[in-house]
């Protein structure tokens, strides 16, 4: 068992108090540990991939002067380390020299072990908590227990800015490398469907996602940190994400390009179909157009006193436009063809559906003359169905009424009131006495 004894002024324990053997022992194999545990972490740290990348890379900004101040931590920390191992060197040769150590023996320990005796040369090289306005020291002192923890700061300190560094180029190099081939691919495909720079805008929203990946994987590589939102501060070193605003941002950019491209792209495999679809609603248009102006011909020849709308002629201007689209498909310009295809397809179906009210209103008066003579047949019949086709007043307004409906010009309106006065004509007769005696009135007058 080691020997108590009196140690003045170490700054580890209760003044007074000078280690034992065992408490040595049990100091000495603890320190020991830790001297491994430290070393092992700044073997990491040497060998660590972010740590070689900051040493290799040109940089600048946030990171180029994160960089410098972790560079002179980590020099310090291995003055530290060194100036650390040095003392535990010491304490384990006097604990060496005998089994059961003396008096001097246990103070020599005690004040390498517990003392400030440890004694770091400063060579002007700065760390976290070094004092830029105090006077510049020649050397420090400190315990052991002190330099631990003071290289535990320079090692955390370090370490997030490698950490944060590395974090940052495993994250966004790569997706943005992903991103400019995926851009690569969506500028093929709208070269091949005429999106071009200048030509259309979609062309010239390709052009700045690219100068935008191009500049933000420049800054990336030179200038990690400032893509990095570090974590709350007691996160443990590396605590944070990378920050992809810009590089989401330049993603939707694209993908609301592509979805443009395709729709340009449905445009080329769908051209032809919907070509031969207006090429279609354009001929059935012209023959509605022909057949409106003949019957207008045959109204104006068979109908008098009637006025009859002008009918248009062929949709020039549409079947000129329809031309430029197929000038379109056949040299590829699929990105001019899309809009112009929406615009005729709009504007051909409200042509056909014009030509259809033209010839409506324009066969109307036929429709009327059509109208009469049926109903004048149909009184015909009712009559001969009551056995009055003989009556002479009947038999000579209905030869009035066939005549002015069957003869051209007819007057529609005197035709009408021709057909008027034979209805009431019939329906002013009395009908037939019917079986069993009785009489009774016809048919009442219908319309």
């Amino acid at each position: 068992m080691g020997v108590a004894g009196s140690f003045p002024g170490y700054a580890g324990g209760p003044p007074g108090r000078v280690m034992g053997r065992d408490e040595a022992d049990r100091t000495l194999a603890r320190l020991a540990a830790e001297h491994e545990a430290i070393e092992t972490s700044l073997l990491a740290l040497e060998e660590h991939a972010g740590r070689r990348l900051l040493e290799g890379a040109e940089l600048t900004g946030v990171t180029k002067e994160r960089w410098a101040s972790a560079t002179r931590s980590i020099t310090l920390l291995w003055r530290y380390f060194e100036a650390y191992a040095g003392a535990l060197a010491s304490a384990r040769e006097i604990r060496a020299r005998r089994r059961y150590p003396g008096r001097s023996d246990l103070l020599a320990l005690t004040e390498l072990l517990r003392g400030d005796g440890v004694t770091v040369a400063n060579r002007g090289t700065a760390g976290p908590g070094a004092s830029l306005t105090g006077p510049a020291r020649l050397s420090e002192r400190f315990t052991l227990e002190e330099l631990v923890a003071r290289m535990n700061d320079l090692y955390a300190h370090a370490l997030d800015m490698v950490l944060s560094a590395d974090a940052v180029w495993s994250a966004l190099p790569a997706r943005i490398d992903l991103l400019t081939a995926e851009l690569r691919r969506t500028r093929s495909l709208a070269h091949s469907v005429g999106v071009r720079p200048g030509e259309h805008p979609a062309g010239d929203d390709l052009e700045s996602i690219t100068e935008e990946l191009t500049a933000l994987r420049a800054r990336v590589v030179s200038d990690p940190l400032a893509f990095w939102v570090p974590g709350p501060r007691s996160s443990a070193p590396g605590g944070g994400r990378p920050d992809t605003t810009r590089y989401d941002r330049a993603a939707l950019a694209l993908e609301d390009v592509r979805r443009e491209i395709e729709a340009v792209l449905a445009v080329r495999q769908d051209s032809e179909r919907r070509l031969l679809q207006l090429r279609d609603l354009l001929s059935r248009t012209t023959r509605t157009l022909a057949e409106a102006r003949l019957a207008r011909g045959e109204v104006l020849a068979k109908i008098a006193a009637c006025e009859v709308p002008a009918v248009s002629g062929p949709p020039t201007a549409l079947q000129e436009r329809l031309a430029t689209a197929a000038a379109y498909r056949r040299h590829a310009q699929w990105s001019r063809l899309s809009p112009l295809l929406d615009s005729l397809e709009r504007e051909a179906e409200d042509e056909l559906m014009r030509a259809r009210e033209s010839l409506t209103s324009v066969t109307a008066p036929l429709a009327v003359r059509a109208e009469l003579r049926g109903r004048l047949d149909a009184y015909r019949a009712k009559v001969a169905r009551h056995g009055m086709a003989e009556d002479p007043l009947l038999t000579e307004r209905y030869d009035t009424a066939r005549r002015m409906l069957w003869s051209a010009p007819c007057d529609l309106r005197v035709a009408e009131q021709a057909v008027l006065r034979y209805q009431r004509a019939a329906a002013d007769l009395p009908a037939p006495r019917r079986a069993g005696g009785r009489g009774g009135h016809g048919d009442g007058e219908t319309s």
